[in-house]
């Protein structure tokens, strides 16, 4: 039934940190839609951003900041991603480790947006 993700909201309490942190150090593409919404794209699909307290109708029942645990599959070398968030100040909370992914195993290491979600950047093993 079910063929791919399309889209994902994400809560945030400061829009201008969170587009930082994804345009910016994850480099993903910032697009306006809408009635001034805000997305950002990467592959083929994107995370529609909602502010806390602000959010578009319809929306989650509760609706929270720094409550995802997103993984993201990378398209260069852990060495160099690794080196972009340690230029940034984007602190490694874990990793590399080795862990179990939707397709393959995965490398990955762990790193907080602004929001303190969880974010997960992984390089496909094999």
């Amino acid at each position: 039934m079910i063929a791919s993700l399309d889209h994902l909201v994400l809560t945030t309490r400061d829009l201008d940190k969170c587009v930082a942190f994804y345009s910016e150090i994850l480099e993903m593409k910032l697009e306006r839609f809408g009635d001034n919404r805000l997305a950002l794209h990467f592959g083929h699909q994107k995370i529609n951003l909602h502010e806390f307290g602000r959010e578009f109708e319809p929306k989650a029942y509760t609706p929270m900041p720094g409550s995802l645990d997103l993984c993201f599959l990378i398209n260069r070398s852990l060495k160099e991603v690794m080196a972009k968030l340690e230029a940034c100040g984007v602190p490694v909370i874990e990793g590399p480790v080795r862990r179990t992914g939707a397709s393959s195993a995965i490398l990955s290491v762990y790193v907080r947006d602004p929001d303190g979600n969880l974010i997960e950047l992984a390089q496909a093993e094999g």
